[in-house]
């Protein structure tokens, strides 16, 4: 005798209360979302977690100053000024010290000092395509405005035994004003 085929058996399905609502996902969501927000909040407000990072630059400084007069900020306020980086580097023709800052816009600029001849510093910090805009005067320096990379202003003050030049976003040149009026 020949087994009969088995009828085909329907396939299971799901009753409307054993399925996933959208109620579920929500409720999944919420339990996800609701650390990471707690988390996020404790990073920023406890561990000022968006605040810049700030360093000492005294040592950087110190080394820069056995290759020439090192200018340095004097007056900015410390909370609203932080010093994100330091380096000094002796380099063929020259030494250099870059100080990186976040102003009080929370912008980043860079104050460099080198002894590296004029005419290869600028063009290497503003680009090849720098062009003059304007002067700006302190009460110790005249500083060149140039037009920098797009987006950069760059102040520059010359003389004989360095330049000094300060680049930052060209919507904040106030704060790099203050930077160089702070220099002595």
């Amino acid at each position: 005798m020949e087994p009969t085929p088995a009828e085909p058996q329907p396939s299971p399905r799901l009753s409307a209360r054993e399925g996933r609502s959208p109620r579920d996902m929500i409720t999944s969501l919420l339990v996800l979302l609701v650390p990471i927000a707690l988390c996020l909040t404790f990073y920023r407000v406890v561990l000022d977690g968006d605040k810049p990072i700030s360093i000492d630059p005294a040592e950087t400084i110190q080394t820069a100053q056995r290759a020439f007069p090192v200018a340095q900020p004097r007056g900015l306020g410390e909370d609203d000024w932080h010093v994100s980086s330091a380096a000094f580097r002796r380099v063929d023709g020259g030494a250099t010290l870059r100080i990186g800052y976040v102003g009080p816009a929370g912008k980043a600029m860079q104050l460099v000092q080198s002894t590296v001849a004029p005419t290869t510093l600028i063009p290497a910090e503003v680009g090849d395509s720098g062009k003059r805009t304007g002067a700006y005067r302190t009460d110790e320096r005249v500083w060149m405005e140039y037009a920098g990379r797009p987006g950069e202003t760059a102040l520059i003050f010359t003389e004989p035994a360095r330049t000094i030049v300060i680049i930052g976003d060209d919507s904040d040149t106030e704060n790099l004003e203050k930077l160089a009026s702070s220099l002595s």
